[in-house]
């Protein structure tokens, strides 16, 4: 036992030794990235098809799932399939039924969307009121809109790079693979995490214009399996997938090297996993587990995640790491109140009756960065953050089509 015991341990060290030479060596030109960019060769040469962000929500009035999947280019392509799948089910962590929205462009003024059997719509998509589905059950806006991700990537990147000083020198990582920061080095961690060069923290995405798919569709076409909807996006070219997507910094920064690497053993993984799917993306977990553990340090408490064990094995972040393989989007399509995300996941995992009547899933309204750092950080839904709190062109989770429009003097960052 002694001796696997030191085995465990001593990889565990070889990994963050790693996750320190390659958060060290990344430079901040990867700042200015959305968050699901920088994550695969196929992506960075067809940024038509980067998805950047996914959001799902259910209407206040019901009867409705609200979605949006925005990409990093500013026009989308003719050649790519732009799809949001929604599988159903009665029980969290396994749908029955599957239905796909799918759109193809033939021009920016002219796009064919199909919901499964259910409707189509074509036509100019670019106006606010979007397009009507023939039989009423898809509305469809497509375009430029304002981002209304946020975040202060600068701070977080001068935070990981303190975390990864740290352990470079001489920090304990245990046998989970996290590291044990002292109280000093935990407040230089968090303190960089929610500045800008020492000063406040700035929105490195302000006024980041996207091109944005926004659909409004029915419930009864897409919930056929359960109340329960897991919502992912792809792109692909022809047979070719090119990337997919549900919740942020799954890619760019829990699988790779280290966050936002830039080496091509990174690149290729997250390629690889672009190209899977939900059910075949197992053999990522032990990448991921990897990264939860270095996410799980930052606050210098060990085993506080949301959903790790206590013990330091390391199967201590497999729970979250499975969750985070699936990658997708839950969404209780019974609820018409939505406010946090990853309500459904906490609602069921850990049997959270507080959260077990909320939709969760992601509306553009939420504060999700800021959420998932202290998910990931402190096991709590809020607490940890970037220092920013909201986009300076606020979003809306009732009014079509919801994210708003790109800078009037046309600023694009």
């Amino acid at each position: 036992m002694a001796a696997l015991t030191y085995q465990t341990r001593s990889r565990a060290r070889r990994l963050m030794t790693d996750l320190v030479a390659l958060i060290l060596s990344t430079t901040l030109a990867v700042t200015a990235r959305a968050s699901d960019h920088l994550d695969s060769p196929a992506t960075v040469a067809n940024p038509q098809a980067d998805i950047a962000d996914v959001y799902a929500w259910t209407s206040p009035e019901g009867g409705r799932l609200n979605l949006v999947m925005t990409i990093q280019a500013h026009t989308f392509s003719d050649k790519v399939d732009y799809v949001i799948h929604v599988d159903s089910g009665e029980v969290f962590g396994h749908t029955s039924a599957s239905t796909s929205i799918a759109c193809r462009f033939a021009a920016a003024t002219e796009v064919k969307c199909k919901l499964g059997d259910a409707d189509t719509v074509s036509g100019d998509p670019t106006s606010p009121t979007g397009l009507e589905g023939r039989n009423h059950r898809l509305r469809v806006y497509a375009g430029p809109r304002d981002d209304p991700f946020y975040n202060n990537i600068k701070g977080l990147l001068a935070a990981y790079q303190a975390a990864s000083a740290a352990i470079k020198n001489g920090a304990r990582v245990d046998a989970a693979g996290c590291a044990h920061f002292d109280t000093s080095t935990t407040k230089v961690v968090l303190d960089e995490m929610r500045h800008t060069d020492g000063g406040p923290a700035k929105n490195f995405l302000y006024n980041w214009t996207v091109s944005a798919i926004v659909i409004s569709a029915d419930l009864s076409s897409i919930s056929k399996g359960g109340k329960l909807l897991a919502v992912w996006g792809t792109t692909s070219l022809g047979v070719k997938a090119l990337d997919r997507m549900a919740r942020p910094f799954v890619a760019n920064t829990l699988l790779g090297a280290a966050p936002f690497s830039i080496d091509d053993a990174s690149g290729l993984l997250r390629e690889a996993y672009n190209e899977s799917f939900p059910t075949t993306s197992v053999a990522f977990i032990t990448d991921l587990q990897r990264s939860l553990a270095f996410q799980d340090s930052l606050d210098g408490q060990c085993g506080n995640q949301v959903l790790a064990e206590s013990q330091e094995s390391p199967s201590r972040y497999r729970e979250l790491a499975n969750v985070f393989a699936d990658d997708r989007l839950w969404v209780n399509s019974a609820s018409r109140v939505c406010t946090q995300f990853f309500a459904v996941e906490i609602a069921n995992l850990k049997g959270d009756e507080a959260l077990s009547h909320d939709c969760g899933g992601r509306a553009p309204t939420y504060d999700t960065s800021n959420a998932w750092r202290s998910l990931l950080i402190a096991g709590v839904l809020t607490g940890v953050t970037d220092g920013l709190g909201q986009d300076e062109h606020p979003a809306s989770a009732t009014v079509f089509p919801f994210l708003a429009p790109p800078d009037p003097q046309r600023v694009d960052h």
